[in-house]
């Protein structure tokens, strides 16, 4: 079988949809199948090698992988019985370049209709709906359609009029739950500050819009003295917040720490009072679930995606229509001072029941044609 994505989790912007792609990759090998994976290629970058027994196959840079990629398919068209396109915004045309034989499945994170428009001009973000709309829809109308949450089936069905068959494969857990993160966060974590301490995790590009968590540090730190945010993360906006948190005077409250290794970032993860994303849109929510799985619950909008992987109340705090996400991280911290040790039970029980060993068992249904629509 084949897997094509538009990057491999070892470039610099990869994110939860690599992270996916991978895993997936590797619950398919796990269970005997010859895996293929194509992909985009960074500089420095091997055209092909392979890592847990998955053949990588790299073509093309930013734009040129869609005509790379799709050629390489096209020479390879009868060499697999299963492909699995990632719809990144812009799909990679399988259905055009395999034989007929083969079974292609779409794999849709979040849609992207206004994505477009933060990064591209009106003739491009046009162009990029149009393919992600009528021209994929009508391409993929007779393949499966996998959807990552709920949210996202709603916003194919409503936004891209979506009629063919969509089913739910989730992520899994990041970080496998502590048995003791419940007993660990029952006291407050421990500040040097003597302040709460907010971390955000994820890629640093304009629709995670962590310039607003910047600002809401800003107004919080009068409020909450002593407040520490954390930010871990690489991207295209890291020198722009480096010199807004420099304009307002941020130094010693915002604090930049790039990316991470995995222990690090779970270090950071664990000591921190709450996860904060003020994210647009998400397809999940990978970072929720990875703060959960140590005991930390997530504040952030109520948007698509994130009101799938918070449990509003439970495991997080979703900003109310209207609300200022200063004033629902106020909200937050203060149930959390009344109730830390049940709300860090119900984290880690929620990220717990997302395996990617299940997530894999639900694709093999899909690709045996077992697995029911949502």
């Amino acid at each position: 079988m084949v897997f094509v994505n538009w990057r491999d989790p070892w470039q610099s912007a990869a994110g939860g949809a690599e992270l996916y792609a991978w895993r997936i990759s590797r619950e398919l090998r796990r269970r005997g199948a010859h895996v293929t994976f194509v992909t985009s290629r960074e500089p420095g970058q091997p055209r092909t090698e392979t890592r847990d027994g998955i053949r990588i196959v790299r073509r093309g840079g930013t734009y040129s992988r869609y005509p790379l990629v799709f050629s390489w398919l096209l020479r390879h068209r009868g060499s697999f019985d299963v492909a699995i396109d990632c719809m990144n915004g812009i799909p990679f045309f399988s259905p055009l370049a395999l034989s007929s034989r083969t079974k292609i499945i779409l794999l849709v994170h979040h849609v992207h209709a206004e994505q477009f428009q933060v990064y591209f001009g009106r003739f491009l973000a046009s162009f990029g709906r149009f393919l992600e709309g009528p021209v994929a829809r009508r391409l993929y109308r007779r393949h499966p359609t996998v959807a990552v949450s709920r949210s996202t089936v709603r916003a194919l069905r409503e936004r891209l009029g979506w009629q063919g068959p969509v089913h739910i494969v989730p992520n899994g857990t990041p970080l496998l739950p502590e048995p003791a993160a419940a007993e660990k966060t029952a006291a407050a974590p421990a500040a040097e500050t003597g302040g709460p301490s907010l971390v955000c995790v994820g890629r640093l590009v304009a629709h995670k819009r962590v310039d607003r968590l910047v600002l809401a540090a800003a107004h919080l730190r009068e409020r909450r003295p002593g407040l520490r945010l954390h930010i871990v993360g690489r991207g295209e906006q890291h020198d722009a917040l480096r010199a807004r948190i420099a304009a307002l005077g941020l130094e010693e409250t915002v604090i930049l720490h790039g990316f991470l290794s995995e222990e690090d970032k779970r270090r950071v993860l664990s000591s921190a009072d709450l996860h904060v994303s003020a994210s647009r849109y998400e397809g999940w929510g990978l970072s929720v679930i990875e703060a959960a799985a140590l005991g930390v619950p997530t504040v952030a909008y109520d948007v698509d995606g994130l009101r799938d992987a918070i449990r509003d109340g439970e495991t997080g705090w979703l900003a109310v229509p209207g609300e200022d996400l200063a004033d629902t991280i106020v909200r937050a911290l203060k149930d959390l001072d009344a109730r830390r040790p049940e709300i860090a039970a119900a984290c880690t029980a929620w990220a717990s029941a997302f395996t990617w060993e299940s997530s894999g068992d639900l694709m093999i249904r899909l690709i045996q044609g077992d697995l029911d629509e949502d």
